[in-house]
């Protein structure tokens, strides 16, 4: 999961989850491994015709493959596998097979002798549409606060869960104003991950991307219908969903003085039922600099993005706004108030004790919708950092924001944003380069929500694409989306539901509670983690513990099965850049 290390010590809290775990024998026999077809690796979904389209092979079966078509068996593509090279996260010794000339629509395989077939993909426009469609709609699935009606959500229907119109302050967040047990409503909202509670931190990061991705390519997004129950508004369906969840992170601002709250929480976790069978009290916990500044960000680019539906959101983009620059100056007032668990509360932390990357994204935000020099007053570009972002690190954000509004930069700070994109898009293309597997991810990469990872390289890569026409860094963005959709060394796609072989256990209660036996759709599963602080909760063990095949379909491993609304977004952002992009090649 995408919490803090902390969540380790909350086993407590799993005790019920596992015995229900450890008492059905579908879920406790071992997860099977990868058939002879998942020897080929490669995207189990498909490219756009011009993409760049490649798979990775086992070295030593032979040395050249074909590309078949599925309709006639006719073999449309022949070539040489590339070198021979070893992966040292999975040990395991790959050739590339470079398919990119085919650009003929059609259903393939990719065939090598010795080996069964690959899955099979597809070659055609408009190749993740349903895939992005799927993942954004995931959120509704995720919604607390509301009923969810067969007419939406089909098999995955459920009853209202968590209204949360009763809240209650907890001791650590007490004021003058408002005293412990005082009690608030704050509804709507989105489940965090596979648990119940809802953290401003990882919202922020969230939110943002998904706003992003509306911002950046808006043509795409305007007249999608996701079958939600705002569709077929004056509204895309993208932004109302977003909007449940902005709605919910206004209602964590106090407004006697601008402070936001970490988190709204039980104290402990849920075991696996359904949201409304999950009915602990609920508190909001300490405010903090991290979720502040978070919180200002998010809300300065939901104000500049909602300002063109003020007739469906009447006053929301100066009420965010509005939210924005009170948050900022709570955090100037209070830079430095790090958030920790209190004594009772066991939930994911979202820990942080580092914040001048999120006031620098915080300044960025307020700054591109505001115009007011003062924020930019704030950013030192020479000294800030950029890295691919994570919930913790907000060192990617500001730069995908002021790549795509570039010509509102100051003069004097477009070379330092252009310099530290290409930089950073730079030391990418040299790990792919260097890959065996074409994959630009490393040993260190595989962390608690490695799948997030490749997806938020990928949208960096998509950043330098913006300011750059170098080529490469549109296949690297690929690269990492093949890896997520099959090109990997598990034979997983990572997407429930989407490809040939997905998960089927994610740690998602609602998806372990219900009666339907997959899963609900369009999550992206954490990928593997070498870390494996769930081995010794799970009935059955990690197939390997190389970082890249550290990855269990079960229930019980939350360390690399769990959802969260952040490795999703990333997911949004970079199926809808490939459609657009697509395009225009």
């Amino acid at each position: 999961m995408s919490h803090t290390v902390y969540r380790m010590l909350a086993l407590s809290a799993l005790v019920s989850t596992l015995i229900a775990c450890q008492s059905d024998p579908a879920q406790t026999d071992t997860p099977t491994e990868p058939d002879a077809s998942s020897a080929i690796q490669v995207n189990q979904l498909g490219f756009y015709p011009r993409a760049a389209k490649v798979a990775a092979v086992p070295a030593g079966a032979a040395v050249d493959f074909a590309l078949v078509n599925t309709a006639n068996g006719q073999v449309v593509y022949q070539s040489e596998l590339g070198e021979a090279k070893v992966w040292p996260v999975s040990g395991e010794t790959v050739q590339l097979a470079d398919f990119s000339d085919v650009e003929a629509p059609g259903r393939y395989v990719v065939r090598v002798e010795g080996l069964a077939d690959s899955a099979p993909l597809e070659i055609r426009d408009a190749v993740y549409g349903e895939l992005n469609d799927a993942v954004i709609k995931a959120y509704y699935f995720n919604r607390a606060s509301t009923e969810l009606l067969s007419e939406h959500a089909g098999d995955y229907a459920r009853p209202m869960g968590h209204p949360d119109d009763s809240v209650a302050i907890h001791s650590s967040a007490a004021s003058e104003a408002r005293p412990e047990g005082t009690e608030l409503s704050s509804p709507k909202g989105w489940y965090d991950a596979g648990d119940y509670n809802k953290y401003i931190v990882n919202s922020g990061i969230s939110t943002y991307t998904l706003l992003a991705a509306y911002e950046h390519f808006p043509a795409f997004y305007r007249d999608r219908d996701l079958n939600i129950p705002e569709s077929g508004n004056a509204v895309p369906d993208l932004l109302d969903e977003s909007m449940w969840n902005l709605s919910w992170m206004l209602t964590m601002q106090d407004p006697h003085d601008g402070g936001v709250y970490h988190k709204l929480t039980t104290l402990n976790f849920s075991g696996a039922v359904m949201p409304h069978e999950a009915t602990e009290p609920r508190y909001m916990v300490q405010k903090g600099t991290a979720a502040a500044l978070n919180f200002a960000a998010t809300m300065a680019v939901a104000s500049r993005v909602y300002a063109d539906y003020e007739a469906e959101y009447p006053g929301f983009s100066e009420q965010a706004l509005s939210a924005a620059k009170a948050a900022w100056d709570w955090a100037k007032a209070n830079p430095d108030v790090i958030y920790r668990n209190p004594e009772d509360v066991r939930t994911g932390e979202y820990g942080d004790d580092e914040f001048s990357d999120e006031f620098v994204w915080a300044a960025v935000e307020l700054a591109l919708t505001t115009g007011d020099q003062r924020y930019w007053d704030e950013v030192e570009l020479a000294e800030a950092a950029i890295e691919v972002p994570n919930w913790a690190d907000a060192v990617g954000q500001p730069w995908m924001s002021m790549a795509y509004h570039l010509e509102q930069v100051p003069e004097a700070l477009q070379a330092p944003v252009k310099d530290k994109v290409a930089g950073l898009a730079q030391h990418l293309r040299d790990e792919w380069r260097a890959s065996a597997s074409g994959v630009p991810m490393r040993a260190q990469d595989f962390v608690w929500g490695s799948n997030g990872v490749a997806m938020n390289m990928a949208m960096m890569m998509l950043t330098a694409h913006q300011l750059s026409d170098n080529p490469e860094n549109l296949q690297v963005a690929q690269s990492l989306m093949d890896y997520v959709l099959g090109r990997n060394p598990t034979g997983y796609s990572y997407v429930t539901g989407f490809g040939t072989r997905t998960p089927l256990h994610i740690h998602h209660r609602p998806s372990e509670a219900d009666t339907v036996v997959a899963p609900v759709p369009g999550f992206l599963a954490g990928g593997p983690h070498s870390g494996q602080q769930d081995a010794g909760d799970c009935p059955v063990a990690y197939p390997s513990d190389k970082p890249a095949k550290s990855y269990l379909d079960h229930w019980c491993s939350y360390a690399s099965n769990e959802i969260t609304i952040n490795w999703n977004a990333p997911l949004v952002y970079v199926s809808g850049a490939l459609e657009v992009l697509s395009e225009r090649q």
